[in-house]
Protein backbone atom coordinates (compact mmCIF):
# COMPACT_ATOMS: atom_id res chain seq x y z
CA UNK A 1 0.00 0.00 0.00
CA UNK A 2 3.35 2.11 -0.07
CA UNK A 3 3.57 3.37 -3.32
CA UNK A 4 -0.15 4.19 -3.98
CA UNK A 5 0.06 6.55 -0.52
CA UNK A 6 0.10 9.68 -3.11
CA UNK A 7 -3.73 8.39 -4.72
CA UNK A 8 -4.64 9.27 -0.95
CA UNK A 9 -7.32 12.26 -2.20
CA UNK A 10 -5.88 14.38 0.47
CA UNK A 11 -2.11 13.79 -1.07
CA UNK A 12 -3.64 14.04 -4.76
CA UNK A 13 -5.55 17.45 -4.02
CA UNK A 14 -2.71 18.83 -2.22
CA UNK A 15 -0.20 18.47 -5.10
CA UNK A 16 -2.79 19.79 -7.45
CA UNK A 17 -3.28 22.85 -5.81
CA UNK A 18 0.41 23.33 -4.82
CA UNK A 19 0.78 22.57 -8.55
CA UNK A 20 -1.57 25.71 -9.54
CA UNK A 21 0.03 27.74 -6.90
CA UNK A 22 3.42 26.73 -8.26
CA UNK A 23 2.06 28.18 -12.17
CA UNK A 24 0.62 31.04 -10.34
CA UNK A 25 3.55 32.43 -8.93
CA UNK A 26 5.66 31.25 -11.77
CA UNK A 27 3.54 33.45 -14.01
CA UNK A 28 3.50 36.35 -12.47
CA UNK A 29 7.19 36.42 -12.05
CA UNK A 30 7.40 35.71 -15.94
CA UNK A 31 4.66 38.77 -16.14
CA UNK A 32 6.59 40.73 -13.50
CA UNK A 33 10.04 40.50 -15.36
CA UNK A 34 8.60 41.00 -18.90
CA UNK A 35 7.22 44.50 -17.60
CA UNK A 36 10.64 45.65 -16.26
CA UNK A 37 12.80 44.67 -18.68
CA UNK A 38 12.44 47.31 -21.82
CA UNK A 39 11.63 45.35 -24.59
CA UNK A 40 8.61 43.04 -25.30
CA UNK A 41 10.12 39.54 -24.64
CA UNK A 42 7.26 37.87 -26.38
CA UNK A 43 7.48 39.94 -29.48
CA UNK A 44 11.24 39.83 -29.66
CA UNK A 45 11.48 36.12 -29.64
CA UNK A 46 8.43 34.77 -31.07
CA UNK A 47 8.19 37.86 -34.43
CA UNK A 48 12.50 38.79 -34.28
CA UNK A 49 13.35 35.15 -33.57
CA UNK A 50 15.77 36.62 -30.93
CA UNK A 51 17.38 33.15 -30.19
CA UNK A 52 19.93 34.86 -27.65
CA UNK A 53 17.27 36.24 -26.14
CA UNK A 54 15.01 32.78 -25.77
CA UNK A 55 17.87 31.18 -24.59
CA UNK A 56 18.49 33.84 -21.56
CA UNK A 57 14.02 33.69 -20.76
CA UNK A 58 14.59 30.27 -20.67
CA UNK A 59 17.18 29.73 -17.88
CA UNK A 60 15.11 32.32 -16.23
CA UNK A 61 12.53 30.03 -16.08
CA UNK A 62 14.16 27.22 -15.29
CA UNK A 63 15.46 29.63 -12.37
CA UNK A 64 12.04 31.32 -11.27
CA UNK A 65 10.80 26.93 -11.49
CA UNK A 66 13.11 26.04 -9.18
CA UNK A 67 12.80 28.94 -6.49
CA UNK A 68 9.17 27.90 -6.85
CA UNK A 69 9.80 24.11 -6.12
CA UNK A 70 11.97 24.74 -3.12
CA UNK A 71 9.21 27.43 -2.07
CA UNK A 72 6.66 24.56 -2.09
CA UNK A 73 8.90 21.47 -1.15
CA UNK A 74 10.26 23.07 2.05
CA UNK A 75 13.69 24.71 0.85
CA UNK A 76 15.75 21.80 1.86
Amino acid sequence: FMELDWLRPAAFFGSILYALIGVLVFWLCFVLIDKITPHDLWREIVEKQNRALGMVVAAMCLGISLIVAAAIHGGG
